[in-house]
């Protein structure tokens, strides 16, 4: 089952529905008959002259859960508290969980099921196992066979794995770079060439591609499912590369691109 009531340092979604005097009240979106309470002091850095200058009913905030307890009857949140960054990141969760719930009504209305009905089914187990309901949709549009091995086998699979591959686009990160080849014996160009098609390629998801600037430097491109994957995979490659270069007489220099 989903939690009834926010964890303490959380972030939230809320709709603001009161900002007067001392604090503005608002509903939690994700948690359904949630009720949430902003201090003044805790709206915005420093001194707050009027509270509607920083919010207003019906806007859309990301909040801070500082204390919960159910006798009350509403949450303490802060505004101040989050940064731009965690602000951005939690909208773009809600977003991408707005957008599953609606794929997972698609996939009801393939075997006859209510959004509830599919929750109860196996919507539950597959937040338990994937940690998000997008997530699944996801990991499912990355590798049709997950659900499989994750144990899930019913009717219903063959309809999510459809809907996930059509409505979810897989999100990518690039990452660039350069490297120096130079290579002054007589077959030198070839060590180069050789040197660079190292460097160059695809391995599953990741596409490394190099091209030509100015000799001696080449740009380094690569596209990957994260930042991680790409920056192992991009360093194993060069550091091979350059140590191919130098056994033949040549040197390989790997530099960042400019921020």
């Amino acid at each position: 089952m989903l939690k009834e009531l926010p964890e303490k340092g959380e972030l939230v979604i809320c709709t603001v529905t009161k900002a007067k005097g001392f604090g503005a009240f608002v509903e939690l979106d994700e948690y359904p008959g949630t009720k949430g309470f902003i201090h003044i002091k805790e709206v915005a850095p420093g001194w707050v002259k009027n509270i509607r200058d920083h919010v207003r009913e019906g806007q859309k905030i990301v909040c801070k859960v500082m204390d919960v307890d159910p006798s009350k009857g509403y949450v303490d949140l802060s505004l101040k508290r989050v940064n731009e960054h965690q602000k951005r990141e939690k909208i773009q969760q809600w977003k991408n969980e707005q957008k599953a719930k609606k794929l997972l009504e698609m996939v009801g209305e393939k075997v006859g099921l209510s959004f509830d009905e599919c929750l109860e089914k196996f919507g539950y187990e597959l937040i338990k196992k994937f940690g998000s309901l997008y997530n699944a949709f996801e990991e499912v549009a990355r590798n049709e066979k997950v659900l499989e091995e994750e144990g899930f086998s019913n009717e219903w699979t063959k309809h999510f794995i459809e809907i996930a591959k059509e409505n979810i686009v897989i999100p990518y990160v690039e990452i660039k770079g350069y490297v120096e080849m130079k290579c002054p014996t007589p077959d030198g160009i070839k060590y180069i060439k050789k040197a660079l098609q190292m460097i160059e390629g695809k391995k599953g998801e990741i596409e490394i591609e190099v091209r030509y600037i100015s000799a001696p430097l080449y740009r380094i491109e690569v596209k990957a499912p994260d930042y991680k994957s790409a920056e192992k995979e991009l360093k194993a490659r060069v550091e091979k590369s350059i140590e191919y270069i130098k056994k033949h007489g040549g040197e390989g220099k790997f530099m960042r691109e400019a921020k």
